[in-house]
């Protein structure tokens, strides 16, 4: 199979996504309602960080990364700009409990499930991209206090804790997608971690805005990459 480079300069065997980052590819239709996805390129050290700022990009400290524009979260390895931390970035059982105990749910924990999206993948109309045949709905349970969602890579440190990187694989979906951090009442907000595709709920057109968290209540649905959707649940619902 021949090796294509992404609009961010990494090379796929995928022709519809960028099978590094998940950006589109070029000739890939375009989501409705998305903005053009930034440009970013990898470095391979701090020693590029000088040529990257030349050039007008900002240098992820954490990764190494250069981006175009000024997303409060690496789309590759989650960092936060503004707090200087990546998220979740340690596999679930290496995880410590917060330091102030987060309120358990009512009656159990909040839950939620993944499924392939026909009505979503339809309505987004992606030439090149077939829906997947044979798919089962998965279960994630949410144990805060933060739940990352997307696809595992070991080599770059990240873990994601509902983590869709199983076949059939969503070429959409970046590996720092999204976020579920859990409050201290024990619901729980979304953030988009500035993901190349975007994050959508409940249908909407317009994706969230890269850090932007709003609220999610039981059976909420949230839409990532270009057929799977993550639908909330809490306790007995």
């Amino acid at each position: 199979m021949s090796t294509l480079t992404c609009p961010a300069g990494h090379p796929s065997e995928t022709a519809d996504f960028c099978d590094y980052c998940g950006a589109k590819m070029a000739g890939a239709a375009s989501q409705p309602g998305t903005a053009s996805p930034p440009v970013t390129a990898p470095l391979p050290d701090a020693a590029a960080e000088p040529a990257a700022a030349a050039a007008g990009l900002r240098t992820c400290p954490n990764c190494h990364v250069a981006t175009a524009g000024a997303a409060r979260f690496c789309e590759e390895c989650g960092y936060d700009h503004t707090t200087g931390k990546v998220p979740a970035v340690a596999p679930a059982s290496a995880q410590t409990s917060p330091a102030t105990p987060v309120a358990p749910a009512a009656a159990g924990a909040w839950t939620a499930t993944v499924a392939a999206d026909r009505a979503y993948f339809e309505a987004n109309e992606l030439d090149g991209v077939s829906f997947p045949a044979g798919t089962q709905t998965r279960s994630f349970t949410l144990t805060g206090p933060q739940m990352r969602i997307g696809r595992a890579s070991p080599s770059r440190g990240v873990f994601p804790e509902i983590d869709l990187s199983a076949d059939p694989l969503d070429p959409g979906i970046s590996h720092s997608h999204a976020v579920l951090t859990q409050t201290t009442t024990g619901s729980w907000l979304l953030a988009d971690l500035g993901s190349t595709n975007g994050t959508y709920l409940n249908g909407a057109t317009d994706p969230l805005a890269a850090g932007e968290m709003v609220s999610v209540s039981s059976g909420d649905r949230i839409h990532v990459g270009a057929w799977t959707t993550i639908t909330v649940h809490a306790p007995g619902g």
